[in-house]
């Protein structure tokens, strides 16, 4: 029986907050096809836009709100900063870092001219298709031990988790959004 199997209910929960932390500094894991730390830094504007593409294909907003998207899958800088939580000035420049690596272009809004939006290029879709492999190795790597049955409740649930997450994100453009 492992430390963590004996620890009580209170024990187990207060540990989940530094376990997240641990999962983010170990996100270069060394598996097949690694990801630099500059790229790593890239794939969360290039998981948001790709998400509001997604979103947009399907019919719906990655956030619910609609904010800085329209209903084309439209996503502007401002979206991303609200997304990620940032200043729009970091935004502005992770976004230009991204366009500056040939991962993202800007582009008129196909919707209202005077606005600039973001797409993905053949390059960032190429860049996150790599990371999900690497996603998907080092998950199978570090569970590699662990019986089947476990390896899927913990995807379910830590899928589960990320829809219960999303789901908290303010739902009226502006109000209550991180800055």
């Amino acid at each position: 029986m492992t430390k963590r199997e004996t620890m009580t209910a209170e024990e187990l929960l207060d540990a989940v907050g530094p376990a997240f932390g641990k999962l983010r500094r170990s996100a270069l894991l060394e598996v097949e096809d690694p990801i630099s730390q500059k790229d790593l830094s890239r794939t969360l504007v290039l998981r948001v836009v790709l998400e509001a593409e997604q979103d947009a294909a399907e019919g719906e907003s990655a956030d619910g709100s609609g904010a800085g998207r329209s209903e084309a899958g439209e996503i502007t800088v401002g979206a991303v900063a609200r997304h990620l939580g940032v200043d729009p000035s970091v935004a502005s420049r992770m976004v230009s870092d991204n366009i500056s690596a040939g991962y993202l272009v800007r582009a008129a809004s196909q919707q209202d001219g005077r606005r600039t939006v973001l797409h993905l290029s053949p390059e960032g879709r190429e860049l996150m298709a790599r990371f999900a492999r690497h996603q998907r190795s080092a998950f199978e790597c570090i569970t590699a031990d662990w019986p089947e049955q476990e390896r899927l409740e913990f995807a379910r649930l830590m899928l589960k988790y990320v829809d219960s997450q999303d789901a908290l994100r303010p739902r009226i453009p502006g109000k209550d959004a991180p800055r």
